[in-house]
C-alpha cells in the first residue's frame, strides 16, 4: 500500500478545500488502523503518501487529531489473521486496508469496527458486503471491479501488441479468490478472463502464486507448456516481485500484459487497469465520513471510473514487436 504521489487537486480549488477543512477539523483525537499484506512503509513513503495528504486536506493530521496504527504482513499472507486480531484489540475507530486478503482478514476479526477497503475486485461475491448500493455491514470502500469487459480489453491489448500469440498464461495470487466463508467466489477474475479468452480464441492456462517460491514453479510450468505470453493479475505479492516477473518475461521473450502501470514502469510491455492511486485517494473520503460519524453500512461502495492504458516502447522493441499507431494514440502513459 505504498503509493506514489500524483497531482490530486489543482490551484485555487486545493487552497479553498484546505482552508475549509482546517476550519472544520475535529478536536477529538481519533485512531486509524492501516492494515495490509505488503511491506511496512518507510518514513519517506509516509511523507510522500497521497492518501495521507488527502486526509490532511480533509482535516486529519497524524500526530495532531489522528493517531495511526500501522500493521503490515511484509508479504506473508499467512500472518494476516494474527495481525488483524492484534490491530482490532487496539480498538481503532476505523481500519483502512487494500486487497481482498487483508480486507477479509480484517472483516473476520471484527464485525463492529468500521473497515474501508480499496482494490477488492468482488466484494459482494467474496462476502464482504451485501450489495454495492447497500453494504449493510461494517465494511465499505472502493471496489477494484473488473469483470468480463475489462478482461476482454486486456486480452485485446495483448492481441494488438502480439498478434501471433495463441497460448497465454494467467498468473494471479490464489489467496485473492478467497471468500469470507472460504472457497472461490463465482464471477472471479479468472472466470472473466477465461470467458474473454474463449471469445478471442486464446488458450488460457492458470498459475497460482502465493509465495516467493511459487514463482519459480509457475515460471517452469509456463516454459514447459510452451506458453507464448502471459497476463498478470494484481496483488501486493505480485507488485512486490514485479522486477522478478518482468525479468522472466524479457529473458524468455514473452509478451506480457499487466493490470497496473507500475509493472510497465519496471520494464513490462503493457498494462490496462483502474487508476490505483485515484482509488486509494478516493477511499480516504470514506475514512473521513466514518470518523465524523457515518456508518459504513450506509455508504455505497464505489467502482473505478478511470482506467489507465500504459505502454513501454523500449520493451516492445526488445521483444521485436511493433505497436500499432492506433494503440499508441489511445495510451495514457507511453514509456520511450
Amino acid at each position: 500500500m505504498n503509493l506514489r504521489r500524483r497531482p490530486l487537486i489543482a490551484g485555487g480549488a486545493a487552497l479553498m478545500a484546505a482552508r475549509l477543512t482546517l476550519a472544520q477539523q475535529p478536536k477529538k483525537t481519533r485512531t486509524l488502523g492501516l492494515f495490509g499484506v505488503g511491506p511496512r512503509p518507510t518514513p519517506k513513503d509516509i511523507a510522500e503518501s497521497p492518501t495521507l495528504a488527502r486526509l490532511r486536506e480533509l482535516g486529519w493530521t497524524e500526530g495532531g487529531n489522528l493517531t495511526v496504527e500501522r500493521s503490515y504482513a511484509e508479504g506473508k499472507a499467512n500472518r494476516l489473521r494474527e495481525l488483524a486480531t492484534e490491530l482490532v484489540a487496539k480498538l481503532p475507530d476505523v481500519i483502512w486496508t487494500a486487497n481482498p486478503e487483508a480486507a477479509i482478514a480484517a472483516a473476520r476479526a471484527t464485525r463492529t469496527i468500521p473497515i474501508v477497503f480499496w482494490s477488492v475486485p468482488y466484494p459482494v461475491e467474496q462476502g464482504l458486503i451485501d450489495s454495492l448500493a447497500r453494504p449493510g455491514r461494517n465494511v465499505t470502500g472502493v471496489a477494484f471491479f473488473q469483470g468480463q469487459n475489462v478482461a476482454l480489453k486486456r486480452l485485446e491489448l495483448l492481441r494488438n501488441c502480439a498478434p501471433t500469440v495463441k497460448r497465454v498464461a494467467w498468473i494471479q495470487s490464489g489467496n485473492l479468490q478467497e471468500t469470507m466463508s472460504g472457497g472461490r467466489p463465482y464471477g472471479s477474475d479468472y472466470d472473466a478472463l477465461l470467458t474473454a479468452a474463449q471469445k478471442l480464441g486464446f488458450e488460457l492456462q492458470y498459475h497460482s502464486v502465493d509465495t516467493r517460491e511459487n514463482f519459480d514453479i509457475a515460471f517452469d510450468a509456463i516454459l514447459h507448456s510452451l506458453q507464448q505470453a502471459f497476463v498478470l493479475g494484481y496483488s501486493e505479492l505480485l507488485l512486490q516481485h514485479r522486477k522478478l516477473i518482468v525479468d522472466f518475461a524479457m529473458r524468455h521473450r514473452l509478451p506480457n500484459v499487466y493490470t497496473s502501470s507500475e509493472f510497465v514502469e519496471a520494464g513490462g510491455l503493457a498494462s490496462y487497469g483502474p487508476d490505483q492511486v485515484a482509488m486509494a485517494v478516493y477511499s480516504m473520503s470514506y475514512v473521513d465520513k466514518i470518523l465524523r460519524g457515518a456508518k459504513p453500512a450506509d455508504l455505497p461502495v464505489e467502482i473505478p471510473n478511470r482506467y489507465v492504458l500504459a505502454l513501454n516502447l523500449k520493451t516492445a522493441k526488445e521483444l521485436g514487436l511493433t505497436l500499432p499507431q492506433s494503440l499508441l494514440l489511445r495510451a495514457d502513459e507511453v514509456i520511450q
